[in-house]
C-alpha cells in the first residue's frame, strides 16, 4: 500500500483544482499509490475530496479515507468514507485537528500541499511531514 495525504489552506483558490486533480492522477499512475487520506477542514480539503471522486471512477482500485479530527455526533448523515484516528477521542478538542493531521503523515509516503504561508496548521503539518521524509508535492 501506498499513501498519500493532503494539507492546505482552509480559503485555497479553485484556480489550483485542476493542478491538484493532475497531481493526484500522476501519483495513481506512476507512484502506485492507491490509499488517500483527506481532512474534512476548508476548501483544499474539499477539492482533494472531489478531484478522489473523480478519479475513482477511472481507477477504481484506489481507496479514500475522509479522516475527521472529532468523532461524528448522532444523526451526522455525511459518513460515507470516514475513519477517526484511533486515540483521538483523548485528545483536547483545541488540538484535535493537530492529532488527526499527524496520524495522516505517520500514514502516509506523499504529501500534496498548498501552503502559501510561513504560519498556521497546513504550514506545520506540511513542515512535520518533510522533517519525517514524505515526499512533498508542492501546488502552486
Amino acid at each position: 500500500m501506498v499513501s498519500c495525504t493532503f494539507f492546505g489552506h482552509r480559503d485555497c483558490p479553485s484556480s489550483i483544482k485542476e493542478k491538484l486533480h493532475e497531481e493526484i492522477e500522476r501519483l495513481i499512475s506512476h507512484h502506485r499509490v492507491n490509499t488517500f487520506y483527506v481532512g474534512s477542514q476548508g476548501n483544499f480539503d474539499r477539492m482533494a475530496y472531489a478531484a478522489l471522486v473523480e478519479l475513482r471512477k477511472r481507477y477504481q482500485h484506489i481507496k479514500i479515507y475522509r479522516v475527521l479530527a472529532y468523532m461524528p455526533k448522532p444523526g451526522d448523515n455525511d459518513t460515507a468514507d470516514t475513519i477517526v484516528p484511533e486515540g483521538i477521542e483523548n485528545a483536547h478538542p483545541r488540538y484535535a485537528i493537530v492529532y488527526r493531521n499527524n496520524w495522516m503523515i505517520d500514514h502516509s509516503d506523499y504529501v500534496i500541499a498548498y501552503v502559501t504561508h510561513t504560519f498556521g496548521g497546513a504550514y506545520q503539518a506540511v513542515e512535520r511531514a518533510k522533517k519525517k521524509g514524505k515526499i512533498t508535492i508542492q501546488i502552486r
